[in-house]
């Protein structure tokens, strides 16, 4: 599954910091434990972008092991959202991946399950 294709209860971590990408799985999780603060075994993803930004990982765990999703672009470079929050929502993983850099965005109300 590539990640945004089919996200349903899962949160999106944003590491802001600086990162290796030639990182291994465990060095990642041990960053989203320490850093984040966030459980990697929870099902959510992390996402780390390269000191260039134009690469980005993905680690999530899926039921039986960590995935990584990994993604090189061959021109431009990936936007970060504004702001310093770790959370993104799912609309901030789409402007991410698609490079929308989005000035003023007014969201109309939408139904919410309260968990």
């Amino acid at each position: 599954m590539i990640p945004g294709s089919g996200l349903s209860n899962n949160r999106i971590f944003l590491y802001r910091g600086k990162c290796d990408l030639r990182r291994s799985f465990d060095k990642l999780a041990q960053i989203v434990s320490e850093e984040l603060q966030e459980n990697p075994l929870s099902g959510d993803w992390f996402v780390f972008l390269g000191s260039d930004r134009r690469k980005i990982k993905v680690l999530y765990w899926d039921r039986d092991g960590y995935v990584q999703w990994y993604k090189r672009l061959e021109e431009g470079k990936f936007v970060l959202p504004e702001g310093e929050n770790t959370q993104i929502d799912r609309m901030g993983w789409v402007h991410l991946l698609e490079g929308v850099k989005a000035e003023i965005i007014k969201r109309q109300p939408r139904y919410r399950v309260q968990s």
